[in-house]
């Protein structure tokens, strides 16, 4: 039996997870007051105080430190690379303390991971938001300036792939799938023979989602840029944070927007909306692996809701079969990643630095 220790950090929490084989034993969300972050002026300057916060959570019940085979962290903000589970070193650290170019919470789980281990145990992280294995026609943007970038939802559209294809008894590196991850964000993604060989960046691309705005026509956008009505940071909220539901009903929450487009057909409108978008995104995705498709899978919170999915499959039901798979599975998918490497399933990749 191997015992694994998982974190995942939130913006005011850490989730934490112990993981016996494939069953985990133990989860928590570890709560970090907003008095306690303000004290420290950057976001990496919380890694000491939440692995304290951790180990005191781990030691009430009973865990701690020697008590682990591995520990699995979630993947922050690096360089472009392949999907899988790599091995945590300093290298990795260092960039993701002093070089990352966006300062995410998520860059703090390997570096408290890491602090934790002290060279006693691996350390690994699985899938990063910054996966990228896109095509290279994928890549064009239509201005040499820009290139597409692949940001996304990575760590839970390859979880959920693979339980769709051990529920079809297949290898999932055989395997063609459409995966719509649907939560404040949407990530669209072509994955072929395990593949991620396209997918929308869900801050700048793709459907308008709950908080955020999608892909827009770029003559407007330019013209909201030069029209001296907002700053570049009141903009950049506007696009990610106020855009979509929010801009529209005033909520980020699907379920009040479903209530509401019970009576209200302007809301009915919006949600309908928002279904088709996604459903062209897919059938997008559809047409990147030539139509042939083994599933389309649904996933992340709104996933939840029945009533939604239902909107999307009306628009896209013949392109494939269409599993619901929903929720969020990231603690799951890092305990795995790194189990199917200490069961020597998978070998561990070295990160070759920026």
């Amino acid at each position: 039996m191997y015992r694994i220790f998982v974190i995942n950090p939130g913006s005011t929490s850490t989730k934490v997870a112990v993981y016996e084989d494939e069953e985990c034993v133990y989860a928590e969300k570890v709560e970090h007051s907003v008095q306690d972050l303000e004290k420290f002026p950057d976001i990496m300057d919380q890694y000491l105080f939440r692995k304290d916060n951790i180990l005191s959570a781990l030691k009430k019940v009973g865990f701690h430190e020697e008590d682990f085979d591995a520990i699995a962290a979630r993947g922050g903000i690096l360089p472009p690379l392949e999907s899988g589970t790599y091995l945590v070193d300093e290298r990795m650290v260092d960039y993701l303390l002093h070089k990352s170019p966006v300062k995410h919470v998520s860059n703090l789980a390997a570096v408290i991971a890491f602090e934790i281990a002290k060279g006693r145990i691996p350390v690994y992280i699985t899938d990063p938001v910054s996966v990228d294995e896109m095509i290279p026609e994928a890549r064009l943007s239509g201005i040499p300036e820009i290139e597409r970038k692949s940001l996304s939802h990575a760590l839970n559209i390859r979880a959920v792939c693979r339980k769709v294809a051990k529920m079809l008894e297949k290898d999932f590196n055989q395997l063609n799938f459409v995966v719509a991850h649907l939560g404040g964000g949407i990530s669209v993604a072509a994955i072929r023979n395990g593949r991620m060989i396209d997918v929308n960046n869900a801050n700048d691309e793709g459907p308008f989602s709950p908080e955020r705005t999608g892909e827009l026509p770029v003559g407007d956008v330019v013209r909201m840029c030069f029209s001296g009505k907002y700053t570049k940071d009141e903009l950049k909220k506007r696009y990610v944070g106020k855009g979509g539901l929010v801009a529209y009903l005033g909520t980020n929450d699907l379920r009040e927007a479903l209530k509401r487009a019970e009576k209200d057909d302007y809301a009915k409108l919006i949600v309908e909306a928002m279904a088709y978008q996604i459903a062209k995104e897919i059938g997008g995705m559809c047409a990147v692996l030539c139509g042939k498709v083994d599933g389309i899978i649904l996933t992340g919170g709104m996933a939840h809701s029945e009533k939604f999915t239902e909107m999307i499959k009306a628009y896209v039901y013949k392109f494939a079969p269409i599993f619901i798979v929903p929720g969020e599975f990231e603690l799951e998918a890092l305990a795995l990643g790194a189990l199917r490497v200490l069961r020597g399933e998978e070998t561990a990749k070295r990160w070759g630095g920026s």
